[in-house]
């Protein structure tokens, strides 16, 4: 078995960071769900339609998948590289549970994370080299896209929607026009908040 980690949102200003698991037991997967994850890739490289087309088969084909999210007081509180690598052990940790250690290898999507006592190795472009990191980076990503659509509605103004919390001209332009949200990431150094009296 192959469990594989990734995040979405780490470099956005707004909105939290999610990080997903997903643990392939690839000697039980079908021909027909082996064709049906043939265009997993890295989730930046594929268009909205495609990852939400990805998503439901990602989610059939996996043994588990396990969803963390981390809000943006905590980003801000521990730090994002923290919060980050604490997201994806706890993802790899949670695909992984009961199983013994030497039934699953740990792929991660660029970094090591703490010690688990599980076998792990971090890739370098996992998202593009790996099927379990680029499965979770499409469980990653689509599960905070929607997160973002729905926070426009509950935070009108910013266009959460468009840009999903990513620094955007737009996004940029509003958080001068409207100031930040509670969305917005406050130990996120970013031009967008220099001329903020904040």
């Amino acid at each position: 078995m192959v469990a594989g980690a990734d995040e979405a949102g780490r470099g956005s200003l707004a909105g939290p960071l999610v990080a997903a698991g997903v643990l392939f037991d690839y000697a039980a997967l079908t021909t027909r769900e082996l064709r049906s994850l043939s265009a997993l890739n890295d989730s930046k490289q594929h268009s909205h339609e495609a990852r939400e087309e990805l998503y439901p088969r990602v989610l059939r084909a996996a043994a588990r998948v396990v969803v963390i999210s981390r809000c943006v007081h905590g980003i801000d509180a521990r730090g994002l590289h923290k919060t980050n690598l604490a997201a994806l052990r706890d993802a790899l940790r949670g695909v992984t549970r009961e199983l013994r250690t030497d039934q699953v290898l740990c792929l991660v999507d660029g970094f090591s994370v703490a010690d688990f006592g599980r076998e792990q190795r971090a890739v370098v472009d996992g998202d593009a080299r790996s099927a379990a990191i680029a499965a979770a980076s499409i469980v990653a990503k689509v599960t905070r896209d929607r997160y973002m659509h729905h926070a426009d509605t509950a935070h009108p103004g910013w266009d959460f929607a468009e840009h999903v919390g990513y620094s955007t001209p737009s996004h940029r332009e509003a958080i001068v026009r409207l100031g930040v949200s509670p969305l917005h990431r406050m130990s996120f150094q970013s031009l967008a908040y220099q001329q903020l009296a904040l």
